[in-house]
């Protein structure tokens, strides 16, 4: 039967035949015979289409009309990364360079998609380029955007910046949705043959610019739901709230041993606390309880499903998607105090310098007699005074040991500046200020540090060296050393700068460097960056050293409320303590990916919930001034973060009216044409606020000068007006 050629298509089709031949021969009659092409025109475009592909070099001609693929490994599959500009970058999955995809070669493909490219002969400034020839796997279906309604189809505007074109709605897939409104789509079908995919609307959010539209559109647009299904619901309800003598039998009873959790003070789960006693010998008995939420959620069923889909609570600046339903996270699982609880603990004997001289692991049943907040154990650790303020004071010097001898092994002090709100009744910001932390929570963080890695040790020493039991790991390898000279490069216009002696000389060095900038304007921008520069952290089964803390074995076992993996290792810690066999490796590996991708995902949409707050309350300051410090410089403008309270906003070039000025991407700077006035990442300026687009998160800046002012103060004070003007005829209305 003939069918229309489609060039493009077809194309693609004949590069996947080779694909598969790997080093077979083909001809174009083998080809068509395998794309079920049986008539003239179709046969007379594959001999063309092999022409070009002979001359792009990926097949080549071995015998008279037959060809074969130049490298089986021509080919490679990764996932997508779109940039601002429309182009895209192609990570293989084998490790291999990155693979440039400019805008007319990525066919079909959408951010985060699994794909097929084909490698091209050509390079681009010495990057290998590629053109996608297969959607293996989308990364989603379900966009969130502003509706474009027409006459009788409509189109979603997507918020993602990294979605490059909008999805066509036809009007029988808009479900009433109407011109403005903010929704969500799913992507039904996207073909070479159609421009745009074709999508319906599933979900009407509401008003762009509304508080609730805007956070529910950023917990969708990041793969969260706010509720969970009602048959997960029904599993958690049916469990039962009480504690059988049954199940005390079997746990060691810390019921009459001093325990309590210090939290902050609007947390809703408790999912650590800590045991103290004073042994006859003068040493310390410190026990580190973990709720025990592995009793109560049977692996491989719905709320296990669940809970692994999630993997993770997400924190939000005005609310928490929790990984459980709130019967386990805030009732049976959470350590309240006054109630007995169920528990997974590891429970050390120490001395008065935080050496270690013994470690127990198994299930407990504990009592906690107090709840304190970070602010309450805060004022015992400093008055020494209060309830309980000795016990305190004695963890909290232990504390400072163990992190002490942290930092002597090479251990990096990443403590980022963590933006805060104070929301009103109606969830406008009030108030934005950065968090301080002090003594209390290191004190926590030091033990369940403690705790992680007594875990870790244990897990790491079940087996021999060449077959130890599965266990999973918190990895976080050592810095590429190509980033850390560019970092070197960065910190250099501020002054600083890392030794590459030895990995503990870059470690000292790094943390020198980190101490010198407390209080600097350059702080957050230093800090940022060198986050940047380390590798991620991420979970696997394959041991490996945790570099930014200095352990050798490390894993998450102290939040399994809010971590999928810290169940997983509940679970498998609680089998090889009662001599089970080792668990399946591959499984487990799946399931550190899941909890991995879906950690991104929820630091991802943490950080937007704060973009669009800093946003909302940067447009209460229009007109206003503030010191800046300049944190990437583009072609189109200069990112600048307000020292004050953390938030970047742009200066873009086509506003700049004192000259113009070109990039000079190697000195990272922009210099102007007339007056050679050079402007480049790090320098300290003064910016006006000129407007804040909270459906963009956006911020617009301008730097101050006197010309400036003027003309943005008139221009302001006429907006004003026309508000006030439009404002006043709505309300005779």
């Amino acid at each position: 039967m003939k069918r229309s050629v489609n060039t493009s298509r077809l194309k693609k089709q004949v590069q996947n035949v080779f694909a598969e031949a790997g080093r077979k021969m083909l001809n174009y009659k083998q080809i068509a015979r395998r794309l079920e092409l049986d008539d003239t025109e179709n046969r007379n475009e594959i001999i063309k289409i092999l022409k070009q592909l002979e001359a792009d070099n990926i097949i080549e001609e071995i015998d008279a009309g037959r060809y074969v693929a130049v490298f089986t490994h021509n080919f490679v599959i990764g996932k997508v990364d779109m940039t601002h500009q429309g182009n895209a970058y192609v990570k293989p999955e084998d490790g291999g360079e990155d693979v440039f995809i400019s805008s007319e070669f990525k066919n079909t493909a959408l951010h985060g998609d699994t794909v097929k490219v084909v490698l091209l002969a050509h390079k681009m400034q010495g990057k290998q380029t590629g053109e996608i020839i297969e959607v293996i796997k989308r990364n989603k279906a379900i966009y969130v955007g502003v509706l474009q309604v027409h006459y009788n189809y409509a189109f979603l505007i997507p918020d993602d910046k990294k979605m490059h074109t909008n999805i066509f709605i036809p009007q029988n897939k808009l479900n009433k949705g109407k011109n403005g409104e903010k929704a969500t789509a799913r992507i039904l079908e996207w073909t070479i043959e159609n421009e745009n995919p074709i999508g319906e609307v599933i979900d009407i959010l509401g008003r762009p610019g509304l508080h609730e539209t805007e956070m529910n559109a950023i917990v969708i647009e990041y793969g969260f739901e706010n509720k969970f299904p009602p048959e997960v619901e029904k599993e958690a309800e049916r469990i039962p709230d009480k504690i059988t003598a049954a199940e005390i039998k079997l746990r060691k009873d810390f019921r009459k041993t001093l325990t309590f959790t210090i939290d902050p003070e609007d947390a809703k789960d408790f999912d650590d606390a800590l045991s103290f006693k004073l042994l006859a010998n003068g040493h310390y008995e410190i026990g580190v309880h973990i709720a025990d939420v592995s009793h109560y959620i049977t692996e491989g069923g719905k709320l296990d499903e669940e809970a692994l889909k999630r993997a993770t609570s997400v924190y939000l600046v005005d609310r928490t998607i929790p990984m459980l339903p709130e019967k386990l996270s805030n009732g049976l699982c959470s350590l309240r105090p006054n109630e007995d609880k169920l528990t997974f603990s590891v429970v050390v004997e120490m001395n008065d310098k935080a050496e270690v001289l013994s470690t127990w692991f198994g299930k407990t049943i504990i009592h906690s007699v107090r709840r304190f907040t970070y602010e309450e154990a805060q004022e015992r650790i400093e008055t020494k005074e209060g309830d309980l303020a000795t016990e305190l004071n004695i963890l909290n010097e232990l504390a400072k040991e163990l992190k002490e001898k942290r930092f002597k092994k090479g251990a990096i002090s990443f403590e980022t500046q963590e933006v805060k709100f104070k929301l009103d009744e109606n969830f406008k910001p009030k108030e934005l200020f950065i968090k301080i932390r002090k003594d209390a929570h290191k004190l926590i963080e030091e033990f369940m540090l403690l705790a992680n890695r007594k875990v870790a040790e244990y897990g790491n020493s079940l087996g021999k060296a060449e077959k130890r039991k599965t266990f999973v790991y918190r990895i976080h390898e050592e810095p590429n050393e190509d980033k850390l000279r560019l970092f070197n490069l960065f910190a250099a216009r501020f002054g600083y700068k890392i030794e590459f002696q030895s990995q503990k000389a870059i470690a000292h060095s790094f943390n020198a460097l980190l101490d010198s900038l407390e209080g600097k304007p350059e702080q957050n921008l230093v800090q940022s960056q060198a986050i940047r520069t380390m590798s991620k952290a991420y979970y696997g089964t394959k041991k490996s050293m945790h570099y930014g803390l200095a352990f050798e074995h490390y894993t998450h076992f102290t939040s399994p409320i809010r971590r999928y993996p810290d169940l997983m290792v509940h679970r498998l810690l609680f089998n090889y303590l009662n001599q089970g066999i080792s668990a399946n490796e591959a499984h487990y590996e799946e399931m550190c990916k899941q909890s991995s991708a879906m950690e991104v995902k929820a630091a991802d949409a943490e950080r937007a919930s704060v973009r669009y707050k800093q946003v909302e309350y940067i447009s209460g300051f229009i007109g206003e001034e503030f010191e800046g410090i300049i944190s990437g410089v583009t072609e189109w403008g200069v990112y600048v973060e307000i020292s004050q309270y953390k938030a970047e906003g742009m200066v873009r070039l086509t506003n700049m009216q004192d000259d113009y000025y070109d990039y000079d991407e190697t000195s990272q700077s922009i210099i102007g044409r007339r007056s050679r006035k050079r402007i480049q990442l790090g320098d300290n300026i003064k910016v006006l606020v000129t407007a804040a687009d909270i459906f963009k998160r956006t911020i617009d800046l301008a730097l101050v000068d006197d010309g400036i002012k003027r003309e943005f103060k008139k221009g302001w004070e006429q907006e004003k007006k026309r508000r006030e003007k439009k404002s006043g005829r709505k309300r005779r209305r």
